[in-house]
């Protein structure tokens, strides 16, 4: 057992002994691509998502240095047909290019040859009588060990991008890396025949120049297109449900601050580590890492690309945004459009990404609260202004104060405008979202509700344990808010309420298009309660 070279099981059984979410699919996937063409995985995901656990995983069950079986033996993968026929059958490699950037410390220019000379040593204590002390290439120790000894190793590389990351402008370094990689996974048949697998994780996908990727051999499974591997992602549903039940924790809670990514094969997906936070210090906040999250998300969205930040503040106020990720070249240096930076901020975790309508949004209370965090750093101050405002208006609303939040939709209509769109129906919507921002802490908000007769514009459905009135809200355009108060009497919207036995407040806004100059009163407001 080495530090590099066959590292054991312990820190996998660290993770059994925790809450654990039997995620041993992933082995069965895996196994089905040894002794194939398609045995180099690459799976990129953000912080938080487990990148690590899974790379920890597959460690202790392909390595032969341990016998896993205990570990495993209550886990789906036991009940597969692949399982017995790949448990701790190979030489497993395993790199965690952070670690490695840690330990060159000033001298991160030599972390490509300090990965082979540590590795390449573990090898030659391990495989005496194959390497010889000259050897400093890992691609030729590997396969004069094969050569000899038929050995066959699966190789494992965590946070794979870091070096393009932590060292985003050293190209020179950044080169060798890639020469490296290939050397070893992209060496004709002779290399192939040494390598059973390859797992690598990183929050990027390989990266691109021009339109091809840097490792064409591996398959790629991103945030972007997860593929097959979408229930790996994260937290499924099923999976929240029963931890939530296993530990007594309020899942409509766990859901609105943890859920919100989705792919085609899977619906609902949530961050993994901020789950596993609640459960385990039972308490629903943000579990990112405060000055990453915020900070990072600040620098790249006041990035001065046309439509950023009108894509960002349209977001803000619930809306989406048509993107095109065909052009990120999957680094953090290489922007060239808004396109870009929304991609990147889909591989970071802050957004998440439609795949069949190619749009992107904000997914959940917690990173709404990074996004939130990130503009209070700009300059951006109508935005601030009327982030800051919310809980006043949400209050005022309660309050029956029409006068304020006629006055708070103002603000907010004018920071979703621009000159051109201001009358467009879509930004008076936005603007409603973004004044009662804070709102979503209490209540699930739901557009164009069916109820009734019709569909109400916004209801405010309060979350279980808030001590706030329902709220239906109706827009109205060069009419009155008094027509969209009775508009909500005369179809009923109450009625999506009828096991509601609190308050209820019926909200009419009327927006005048036909107002000119900003003097004068464009939005009125009526509220009433029943």
């Amino acid at each position: 057992m080495g530090v590099y070279l066959n590292p054991g099981n312990d820190a996998f059984r660290q993770i059994r002994n925790g809450v654990y979410v039997d995620k041993t699919g992933l082995i069965d996937y895996i196994n089905g691509t040894i002794g194939t063409p398609f045995n180099l995985t690459c799976v990129s995901r953000p912080r938080r998502f487990g990148k690590s656990y899974a790379a920890m995983m597959l460690s202790a069950y392909y390595d032969k240095s341990c016998n896993s079986g205990e570990l495993f033996t209550d886990l789906k993968i036991a009940g597969k047909e692949s399982y017995e026929r790949h448990l701790n059958q190979y030489d497993v490699i395993y790199l965690d290019i952070t670690w490695f950037i840690s330990r060159a410390g000033n001298h991160v220019d030599r972390v490509v040859s300090e990965i082979q000379i540590a590795v390449i040593d573990e090898l030659r204590s391990e495989f005496p009588d194959c390497i010889s002390e000259l050897e400093t290439f890992l691609p030729d120790a590997l396969l004069k060990i094969n050569q000899k000894s038929k050995e066959k190793f699966f190789i494992i590389i965590d946070e794979w991008d870091a070096l393009f990351r932590e060292v985003k402008d050293d190209e020179m370094l950044q080169n060798s890396y890639v020469q490296f990689l290939r050397g070893l996974f992209k060496s004709g048949p002779a290399m192939k025949s040494v390598i059973a697998g390859a797992y690598m994780t990183g929050i990027l996908p390989i990266k691109k120049y021009g339109t091809q990727s840097a490792l064409t051999d591996f398959k790629e499974y991103s945030m972007v297109d997860p593929l097959v591997l979408s229930e790996y992602v994260g937290f499924t549903e099923q999976e929240v449900q029963s931890l939530c039940g296993n530990y007594h924790v309020d899942f409509e809670r766990m859901k609105q601050w943890y859920d919100g990514y989705s792919f085609a094969d899977t619906d609902s997906v949530y961050s993994p580590n901020s789950v596993m936070g609640a459960v385990n210090f039972g308490k629903f906040k943000s579990y990112w890492t405060s000055s990453e999250t915020y900070e990072s998300l600040k620098d790249y969205i006041n990035r001065n690309f046309d439509g950023l930040k009108d894509s960002v503040i349209r977001m803000l106020g619930g809306q989406r945004e048509r993107v095109d990720t065909g052009t990120f070249q999957n680094d953090i240096t290489s922007f060239h459009s808004r396109d870009d930076i929304l991609t990147l901020l889909v591989h970071l975790g802050y957004l998440a990404f439609d795949e069949q309508k190619k749009e992107v949004y904000i997914p959940n209370l917690e990173v709404s609260d990074a996004f939130r965090l990130a503009v209070k750093g700009t300059d951006w101050t109508e935005v601030n202004q009327a982030l800051s405002r919310s809980e006043a208006l949400l209050n005022a609303t309660i309050r029956g104060d029409s006068e304020t939040v006629a006055e708070a939709l103002e603000l907010a209509h004018e920071t979703c405008a621009s000159t051109l769109t201001y009358n467009d129906e879509n930004l008076l919507s936005c603007a409603i979202l973004l004044a009662y921002y804070t709102a979503q802490n209490y209540y699930e908000i739901i557009r164009e509700l069916p109820a009734g007769k019709g569909f109400a514009d916004y209801a405010f459905i309060p979350r279980k344990n808030t001590q706030k009135p329902a709220m239906m809200i109706e827009l109205k355009y060069d009419r009155t808010a008094d027509s969209a108060i009775r508009q909500i009497r005369e179809r009923r919207y109450a009625g999506r309420l009828k096991d509601y036995a609190g308050e209820l407040l019926l909200v009419g806004i009327n927006y005048d298009k036909k107002s000119k100059g900003r003097k004068m009163k464009r939005h009125t407001c009526m509220i009433e309660s029943i």
